[in-house]
């Protein structure tokens, strides 16, 4: 230095680490994945401590015995395949969700269609009352059903008398219970499928259907070249979304049917919770819930490999 001192070495390296260290920091912080990261940890956090310790304690759980008392690996799934009532339980959650799914995607384009071409404060008026089905909170709606289903005091029935036919035990038949409870699924799902294929026909550019015109194509063809292909990948997600939705779907048969007649509208989640809370079966409980990870994970797979190579293909 000027005057003649030194600064000593390892004083000089210090300093140098450190603003390395606040470069690095700063440089760090600046990194855009970096706040992404940070503003979504509580997010993360709480989808861990709600959603992924309940998963890994529910395998724990149905792998041990009725008194939760040593480890029985996978007995209780394959005493569950052994059983006629479970095999029924996975072919009418199956049919249940497939069937319910597929009308509400039908009725929800449909609707969003006819909501589409109505312009103005019209517009805003139907959709609102379109939309009263999914606000109202599923298990009071489901209540109002299961009043106009009931055997003695059924206004259906009342209707069905007064043009002289004869009364329906909407819940007391097997294939009857099952479209009433499918009913009532779709019922409350479709304005989610006719909102979310509004937006997508929103985005859907007016130059392709003018091009469309110009070649001379009908309706259907605009319909069948134009719409669906621009639709195919929110189509694809919203139906994913809604499957999975539907399989979990508790409320609608617990309280129209509770499962019954002779378990024959038993769902995965109202057998799970028959067997696991009723019964006092835990394990067994938790078992039956697991059933539909696999059957949702394989129909995650092909949609979502179906949309991402789609987005490629555009990106292309």
């Amino acid at each position: 230095m000027a005057d003649g001192t030194s600064v000593p070495a390892d004083l000089m390296g210090r300093a140098m680490s450190r603003a390395r260290r606040s470069n690095g920091m700063q440089k760090f912080m600046r990194n855009r994945s970096t706040i992404a990261f940070l503003m979504a940890l509580p997010l993360i956090l709480l989808i861990f401590c709600l959603v992924l310790y309940p998963a890994v304690y529910a395998i724990y759980l149905a792998m041990l015995n009725k008194r939760m008392t040593q480890f029985v690996w996978f007995d209780n799934f394959v005493y569950l395949l052994n059983r006629n009532t479970f095999r029924l339980v996975i072919f009418q959650s199956c049919l249940f969700a497939v069937t319910a799914v597929i009308l509400k995607a039908l009725l929800g384009f449909m609707l969003a269609h006819l909501m589409h071409n109505i312009s103005g404060r019209n517009q805003r008026i139907w959709r609102g009352l379109l939309l009263v089905p999914w606000v109202i909170p599923l298990a009071l709606s489901t209540l109002t059903w299961w009043w106009m289903f009931d055997p003695s005091y059924s206004a259906f029935n009342w209707l069905l008398n007064r043009i002289g036919l004869d009364s329906v035990p909407w819940l007391g038949v097997g294939w009857t219970a099952r479209a009433c409870t499918i009913l009532v699924n779709v019922w409350f799902g479709t304005p989610f499928f006719m909102i979310m294929y509004m937006a997508a026909l929103k985005s859907v550019p007016e130059q392709l259907y003018e091009a469309a015109d110009i070649d001379g194509a009908s309706r259907l063809q605009k319909l069948f070249f134009v719409t669906l292909p621009m639709m195919r990948n929110i189509i694809s997600i919203t139906v994913l979304f809604s499957l999975i939705v539907t399989f979990a779907d508790f409320d609608i048969v617990r309280i129209l049917t509770a499962g019954g007649p002779q378990d024959m509208t038993h769902v995965f989640a109202t057998y799970a919770f028959q067997v696991g809370i009723q019964s006092g079966d835990i394990p067994l409980g938790a078992s039956i819930s697991l059933f539909m990870l696999p059957i949702l994970a394989v129909a995650a797979y092909f949609v979502l490999r179906g949309v991402n190579k789609r987005t490629q293909e555009i990106a292309a």
